[in-house]
Protein backbone atom coordinates (compact mmCIF):
# COMPACT_ATOMS: atom_id res chain seq x y z
CA UNK A 1 0.00 0.00 0.00
CA UNK A 2 1.20 3.51 -0.82
CA UNK A 3 2.58 4.97 2.50
CA UNK A 4 1.69 8.47 1.35
CA UNK A 5 -2.01 7.65 0.97
CA UNK A 6 -3.05 8.30 4.57
CA UNK A 7 -1.31 11.73 4.77
CA UNK A 8 -2.92 12.69 1.46
CA UNK A 9 -6.38 11.73 2.73
CA UNK A 10 -5.84 13.71 5.94
CA UNK A 11 -4.64 16.78 4.05
CA UNK A 12 -7.57 16.68 1.65
CA UNK A 13 -10.03 16.41 4.54
CA UNK A 14 -8.45 19.41 6.26
CA UNK A 15 -8.90 21.43 3.09
CA UNK A 16 -12.46 20.31 2.35
CA UNK A 17 -14.03 20.10 5.81
CA UNK A 18 -15.25 23.73 5.89
CA UNK A 19 -17.34 23.10 2.76
CA UNK A 20 -18.68 19.64 3.66
CA UNK A 21 -22.36 19.15 4.55
CA UNK A 22 -22.98 18.85 8.29
CA UNK A 23 -23.07 15.04 8.47
CA UNK A 24 -20.01 14.53 6.28
CA UNK A 25 -18.22 17.29 8.17
CA UNK A 26 -18.87 15.55 11.48
CA UNK A 27 -17.60 12.25 10.10
CA UNK A 28 -14.51 13.93 8.63
CA UNK A 29 -13.69 15.66 11.91
CA UNK A 30 -13.99 12.36 13.78
CA UNK A 31 -11.56 10.76 11.33
CA UNK A 32 -9.08 13.62 11.78
CA UNK A 33 -9.39 13.63 15.56
CA UNK A 34 -9.32 9.84 16.09
CA UNK A 35 -7.28 8.24 13.28
CA UNK A 36 -6.23 5.29 15.46
CA UNK A 37 -9.81 4.38 16.43
CA UNK A 38 -10.87 4.88 12.81
CA UNK A 39 -8.24 2.38 11.71
CA UNK A 40 -9.41 -0.24 14.22
CA UNK A 41 -13.19 0.01 14.53
CA UNK A 42 -15.78 -1.52 12.18
CA UNK A 43 -18.17 0.80 10.39
CA UNK A 44 -21.04 0.59 12.89
CA UNK A 45 -18.79 1.36 15.85
CA UNK A 46 -17.17 4.25 13.98
CA UNK A 47 -20.61 5.60 13.11
CA UNK A 48 -21.71 5.37 16.74
CA UNK A 49 -18.62 7.20 18.01
CA UNK A 50 -18.83 9.88 15.32
CA UNK A 51 -22.56 10.41 15.83
CA UNK A 52 -23.44 9.73 12.19
CA UNK A 53 -25.00 6.90 10.21
CA UNK A 54 -22.96 4.15 8.52
CA UNK A 55 -24.27 5.46 5.21
CA UNK A 56 -22.64 8.83 5.93
CA UNK A 57 -19.28 7.11 6.32
CA UNK A 58 -19.78 5.35 3.00
CA UNK A 59 -20.63 8.68 1.37
CA UNK A 60 -17.48 10.24 2.83
CA UNK A 61 -15.37 7.41 1.44
CA UNK A 62 -16.94 7.80 -2.00
CA UNK A 63 -16.42 11.56 -1.94
CA UNK A 64 -12.71 10.92 -1.31
CA UNK A 65 -12.55 8.54 -4.29
CA UNK A 66 -12.63 5.21 -2.44
CA UNK A 67 -14.84 2.24 -3.29
CA UNK A 68 -16.26 2.11 0.24
CA UNK A 69 -15.61 2.39 3.95
CA UNK A 70 -13.15 -0.52 4.13
CA UNK A 71 -11.02 0.97 1.36
CA UNK A 72 -10.91 4.29 3.21
CA UNK A 73 -10.06 2.61 6.51
CA UNK A 74 -7.25 0.49 5.02
CA UNK A 75 -4.45 3.11 5.00
CA UNK A 76 -5.27 4.07 8.60
CA UNK A 77 -5.19 0.42 9.68
CA UNK A 78 -1.87 -0.07 7.87
CA UNK A 79 -0.40 2.97 9.65
CA UNK A 80 -1.35 1.41 13.00
CA UNK A 81 0.37 -1.86 12.11
CA UNK A 82 3.58 -0.13 11.03
CA UNK A 83 3.77 2.27 14.00
CA UNK A 84 2.37 0.17 16.83
CA UNK A 85 3.36 1.40 20.27
CA UNK A 86 6.07 -0.67 21.95
CA UNK A 87 5.54 0.67 25.47
CA UNK A 88 4.66 -2.15 27.83
CA UNK A 89 2.66 -1.38 30.99
CA UNK A 90 5.05 -1.21 33.96
CA UNK A 91 4.84 -3.93 36.58
CA UNK A 92 3.43 -1.65 39.25
CA UNK A 93 0.22 -1.34 37.21
CA UNK A 94 -0.57 -5.02 37.90
CA UNK A 95 0.25 -4.47 41.57
CA UNK A 96 -2.26 -1.63 41.69
CA UNK A 97 -4.96 -3.72 40.04
CA UNK A 98 -4.55 -6.33 42.75
CA UNK A 99 -5.47 -3.77 45.44
CA UNK A 100 -9.23 -3.86 44.99
CA UNK A 101 -11.52 -1.37 43.28
CA UNK A 102 -9.49 1.69 44.30
CA UNK A 103 -6.36 0.13 42.86
CA UNK A 104 -8.16 -0.81 39.64
CA UNK A 105 -9.41 2.74 39.08
CA UNK A 106 -5.95 4.14 39.84
CA UNK A 107 -4.30 1.66 37.47
CA UNK A 108 -6.64 2.54 34.60
CA UNK A 109 -6.14 6.27 35.19
CA UNK A 110 -2.37 5.81 35.29
CA UNK A 111 -2.31 3.81 32.07
CA UNK A 112 -4.49 6.42 30.40
CA UNK A 113 -2.17 9.21 31.52
CA UNK A 114 0.90 7.39 30.21
CA UNK A 115 -0.85 6.64 26.90
CA UNK A 116 -2.05 10.18 26.18
CA UNK A 117 1.32 11.71 27.05
CA UNK A 118 2.98 9.27 24.67
CA UNK A 119 0.39 9.88 21.95
CA UNK A 120 0.61 13.66 22.29
CA UNK A 121 4.41 13.75 22.20
CA UNK A 122 4.90 11.23 19.39
CA UNK A 123 2.67 13.37 17.18
CA UNK A 124 4.65 16.55 17.94
CA UNK A 125 6.75 17.20 14.86
CA UNK A 126 10.04 19.01 15.58
CA UNK A 127 9.69 21.12 12.45
CA UNK A 128 6.28 22.34 13.59
CA UNK A 129 7.59 23.25 17.04
CA UNK A 130 10.43 25.13 15.36
CA UNK A 131 7.90 27.12 13.29
CA UNK A 132 5.85 27.90 16.41
CA UNK A 133 8.91 29.17 18.27
CA UNK A 134 9.95 31.28 15.25
CA UNK A 135 6.46 32.76 15.09
CA UNK A 136 6.33 33.60 18.80
CA UNK A 137 9.84 35.03 18.99
CA UNK A 138 9.19 37.29 15.99
CA UNK A 139 5.89 38.74 17.29
CA UNK A 140 6.16 42.07 19.16
CA UNK A 141 3.31 40.98 21.47
CA UNK A 142 2.05 37.46 22.16
CA UNK A 143 -1.39 37.15 23.76
CA UNK A 144 -2.37 33.93 25.53
CA UNK A 145 -5.96 32.97 26.30
CA UNK A 146 -8.05 30.07 27.59
CA UNK A 147 -11.23 29.58 29.61
CA UNK A 148 -12.52 27.38 32.40
CA UNK A 149 -10.34 24.33 33.09
CA UNK A 150 -7.98 25.18 30.22
CA UNK A 151 -7.19 28.46 31.97
CA UNK A 152 -4.98 26.58 34.44
CA UNK A 153 -2.78 25.47 31.55
CA UNK A 154 -2.61 29.02 30.17
CA UNK A 155 -1.73 30.42 33.59
CA UNK A 156 1.16 27.98 33.95
CA UNK A 157 2.43 28.61 30.42
CA UNK A 158 2.38 32.36 31.10
CA UNK A 159 3.94 32.13 34.57
CA UNK A 160 6.93 30.14 33.34
CA UNK A 161 7.02 31.06 29.65
CA UNK A 162 7.28 34.83 30.15
CA UNK A 163 10.78 34.33 31.55
CA UNK A 164 11.84 33.14 28.11
CA UNK A 165 9.31 35.19 26.14
CA UNK A 166 8.83 38.61 27.80
CA UNK A 167 6.22 39.61 25.20
CA UNK A 168 3.80 36.94 26.52
CA UNK A 169 0.58 38.42 27.96
CA UNK A 170 -2.16 36.36 29.63
CA UNK A 171 -5.66 37.58 28.72
CA UNK A 172 -8.24 38.40 29.89
CA UNK A 173 -6.95 40.60 32.69
CA UNK A 174 -9.05 42.35 35.32
CA UNK A 175 -12.04 40.00 34.78
CA UNK A 176 -12.51 41.30 31.24
CA UNK A 177 -13.30 39.30 28.12
CA UNK A 178 -10.38 38.25 25.90
CA UNK A 179 -12.18 40.07 23.10
CA UNK A 180 -11.74 43.36 25.01
CA UNK A 181 -8.02 42.71 25.38
CA UNK A 182 -7.63 42.27 21.62
CA UNK A 183 -9.21 45.64 20.80
CA UNK A 184 -5.80 47.28 20.31
CA UNK A 185 -4.04 44.25 18.81
CA UNK A 186 -2.06 44.90 15.64
CA UNK A 187 -1.18 42.82 12.56
CA UNK A 188 2.00 40.87 13.14
CA UNK A 189 1.24 40.19 16.80
CA UNK A 190 0.28 36.68 17.87
CA UNK A 191 -2.33 34.82 19.90
CA UNK A 192 -1.90 31.46 21.62
CA UNK A 193 -5.32 29.91 22.29
CA UNK A 194 -5.82 26.79 24.43
CA UNK A 195 -9.14 24.97 24.09
CA UNK A 196 -10.48 21.42 24.13
CA UNK A 197 -13.83 19.82 23.36
CA UNK A 198 -16.35 21.24 24.17
CA UNK A 199 -14.72 24.41 22.89
CA UNK A 200 -15.15 27.65 24.82
CA UNK A 201 -17.23 30.23 22.96
CA UNK A 202 -15.08 33.06 24.33
CA UNK A 203 -11.90 31.40 23.13
CA UNK A 204 -13.32 30.77 19.64
CA UNK A 205 -14.50 34.39 19.42
CA UNK A 206 -11.03 35.57 20.43
CA UNK A 207 -9.50 33.43 17.66
CA UNK A 208 -11.91 34.80 15.07
CA UNK A 209 -11.18 38.40 16.04
CA UNK A 210 -7.44 37.78 16.15
CA UNK A 211 -7.49 36.42 12.60
CA UNK A 212 -9.65 39.28 11.41
CA UNK A 213 -7.17 41.77 12.88
CA UNK A 214 -4.21 40.10 11.19
CA UNK A 215 -2.70 38.31 14.18
CA UNK A 216 -0.81 35.05 13.83
CA UNK A 217 -2.60 32.21 15.61
CA UNK A 218 -1.15 29.22 17.48
CA UNK A 219 -3.61 26.76 19.00
CA UNK A 220 -3.13 24.06 21.62
CA UNK A 221 -6.17 21.84 21.14
CA UNK A 222 -7.39 18.28 20.70
CA UNK A 223 -7.91 18.65 16.96
CA UNK A 224 -6.39 20.26 13.90
CA UNK A 225 -9.89 21.45 13.01
CA UNK A 226 -11.48 23.44 15.83
CA UNK A 227 -13.78 25.74 13.86
CA UNK A 228 -14.49 26.01 10.12
CA UNK A 229 -14.63 29.81 10.53
CA UNK A 230 -10.86 30.28 10.84
CA UNK A 231 -7.59 28.43 10.39
CA UNK A 232 -4.66 28.56 12.79
CA UNK A 233 -1.12 29.13 11.54
CA UNK A 234 -0.02 26.20 13.69
CA UNK A 235 -1.84 23.75 15.97
CA UNK A 236 -0.23 21.61 18.66
CA UNK A 237 -2.57 18.64 19.13
CA UNK A 238 -2.89 16.93 22.51
CA UNK A 239 -4.86 13.81 23.31
CA UNK A 240 -7.31 14.41 26.18
CA UNK A 241 -8.89 10.94 26.39
CA UNK A 242 -9.81 9.97 29.91
CA UNK A 243 -11.33 7.26 32.08
CA UNK A 244 -13.57 9.66 34.00
CA UNK A 245 -15.59 11.33 31.21
CA UNK A 246 -13.81 14.69 31.60
CA UNK A 247 -10.72 15.83 29.74
CA UNK A 248 -7.33 14.63 31.02
CA UNK A 249 -4.69 17.33 30.46
CA UNK A 250 -1.54 15.29 31.07
CA UNK A 251 -0.82 15.22 27.32
CA UNK A 252 -1.50 18.94 26.93
CA UNK A 253 0.84 19.73 29.81
CA UNK A 254 3.54 17.61 28.18
CA UNK A 255 3.20 19.68 24.99
CA UNK A 256 3.40 22.92 26.98
CA UNK A 257 6.51 21.73 28.81
CA UNK A 258 8.11 20.94 25.45
CA UNK A 259 7.22 24.40 24.12
CA UNK A 260 8.67 26.08 27.23
CA UNK A 261 11.89 24.05 26.89
CA UNK A 262 12.24 25.17 23.27
CA UNK A 263 11.58 28.83 24.13
CA UNK A 264 14.18 28.77 26.91
CA UNK A 265 16.71 27.08 24.62
CA UNK A 266 16.07 29.58 21.81
CA UNK A 267 16.29 32.50 24.25
CA UNK A 268 19.84 31.51 25.18
CA UNK A 269 21.76 33.60 27.69
CA UNK A 270 19.04 36.27 27.83
CA UNK A 271 16.49 33.68 28.99
CA UNK A 272 18.84 32.27 31.59
CA UNK A 273 19.58 35.76 32.91
CA UNK A 274 15.87 36.56 33.22
CA UNK A 275 15.21 33.28 35.07
CA UNK A 276 18.08 34.05 37.46
CA UNK A 277 16.74 37.58 38.01
CA UNK A 278 13.25 36.25 38.80
CA UNK A 279 14.68 33.77 41.29
CA UNK A 280 16.86 36.40 42.96
CA UNK A 281 13.86 38.72 43.32
CA UNK A 282 11.73 35.96 44.85
CA UNK A 283 14.39 35.13 47.41
CA UNK A 284 14.89 38.80 48.18
CA UNK A 285 11.17 39.30 48.78
CA UNK A 286 10.96 36.07 50.81
CA UNK A 287 8.43 34.58 48.36
CA UNK A 288 9.33 31.04 49.41
CA UNK A 289 8.57 29.56 52.82
CA UNK A 290 11.58 28.58 54.86
CA UNK A 291 11.34 26.29 57.86
CA UNK A 292 12.31 28.08 61.10
CA UNK A 293 15.61 27.08 62.59
CA UNK A 294 15.43 24.90 65.67
CA UNK A 295 16.68 26.52 68.85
Amino acid sequence: MDPTLRPRVVERLRQEIPALPRGLGRAAKYLLDHPSDFGLDPIRETARKAGVSPYTLVRLAERLGFDGFEALRAPFRQALVSTAATLEPPGWIDSLRAQGETGRVQAEAALNGIAIVQRSLEGLDAARVDRVVDLLMAAPNVYLTAARSSYALAYYLHYVGRMALPSLQLIPRHVNSPVDELAAAQPGEALIAITFTPYSRETIEACRIARRRGLRLVMIADSEIVSPEFEADETLVASVLTTHHLGCYAGAMALIETLIAQLVARGGAASRDRIAAYEALRHESQAYWVAPKKR
